[in-house]
């Protein structure tokens, strides 16, 4: 991401009061505070630079479908333009933005008055028991280091975990006995995961190969031991694990290009392929609405797939 502007003066306090807000209200993650002050300020940018004798009172949706098109044509140095996805998030925090405005008294336009764009639809992701083993056994668990590979792997299909998830773990949060740990989600909300018999059998051995009692679930094996705070900065980072899972993937030569997301989405359809409720899954990935867990239905109906072989002629012979 590129540097993130400054913000013009005469929108700074109430988009600096809203960044509060998302911290202190709506315990939103540093990140997503990083990505919504650096969308906010490209829109100021360009508001202060389209309409400099303006306020916030006189945002209307005639200048949000012009700052739309200048999104749609935008271009950086390297002639590189905005995905169509980047451009809806801008108008997302855009849209938030305005909501928190209007609920805090300020005269501005109705964020309901915004559409938002459709999105691309991408397809969903996720491997086969086939292509599972064959990603867990393509670690070599001979060192330290492959035993921490493996138990990535073992985990995030076990516990369906975000990759920051995965990342915030410590040891003291694992429980063998009760095969289960609480974490913090997205958005601050908490909810259990469980531990199959064998994510148990490789952190077992993992953390019995580990010569060190530092804090985190998973350290980097590179530049050397800090132990500084219970070795808090060898914690692997999301980046890290990502580039962990690509590693195995390719060592695999899978036919589908899995990320630790692909991992959560092969978690939740291998559950309800095999019977799982959409209650329950929904609960252990820690989705807010159900309509974001029926995005794996569709794949993982066999009646419909009953219906294909019953009735597609192709079928017939």
């Amino acid at each position: 991401m590129e540097n993130v502007p400054t913000l013009p003066s005469h929108l700074a306090k109430p988009i600096n009061t809203y960044l509060e807000y998302l911290e202190i209200e709506k315990n939103a993650s540093k990140l997503t505070i990083r990505n919504y002050k650096f969308y906010l300020s490209r829109f100021t940018s360009w508001f202060e630079a389209n309409y400099p004798q303006k306020s916030i009172k006189d945002i209307n949706i005639e200048l949000v479908r012009r700052y739309r098109v200048w999104l749609s044509d935008y271009a950086d140095d390297k002639g590189i333009t905005l995905m169509r996805v980047t451009q809806g998030y801008h108008i997302i925090a855009l849209r938030s933005f305005l909501r928190f405005c209007v609920r805090n008294d300020m005269e501005t336009l109705s964020p309901e008055k915004i559409d938002l764009p459709k999105g691309e639809s991408k397809s969903l992701k996720f491997l086969g028991r086939d292509h599972l083993r064959e990603l867990m056994n393509a670690v070599d668990t001979s060192d330290v280091k492959g035993l921490r590979d493996r138990a990535i792997l073992e985990l995030l299909f076990s516990t369906g975990l975000r990759v920051s998830e995965l990342c915030r773990l410590n040891r003291d949060q694992m429980n063998f006995k009760t095969l289960e740990f609480g974490v913090i989600g997205k958005g601050g909300r908490a909810r259990v995961v469980f531990l199959s018999d064998s994510a148990i059998f490789w952190l077992t051995k993992y953390f019995d190969a580990r010569d060190e009692n530092f804090a985190p679930v998973f350290i980097r094996y590179a530049k050397g031991v800090d132990p500084i705070n219970q070795g808090e900065r060898m914690r692997l980072t999301p980046r890290s694990i990502e580039r962990i899972v690509e590693k195995y993937v390719r060592k695999a030569k899978l036919p589908v290009k899995i990320s630790p997301h692909g991992l959560r989405h092969s978690f939740a359809t291998d559950l309800l392929y095999n019977g799982a409720d959409l209650r329950s899954v929904q609960e252990m990935l820690g989705h807010k609405n159900i309509s974001t867990t029926q995005i794996y239905t569709h794949v993982t109906n066999p009646q419909l797939k009953n219906v294909h072989r019953k009735f597609h002629q192709g079928n017939k012979r």
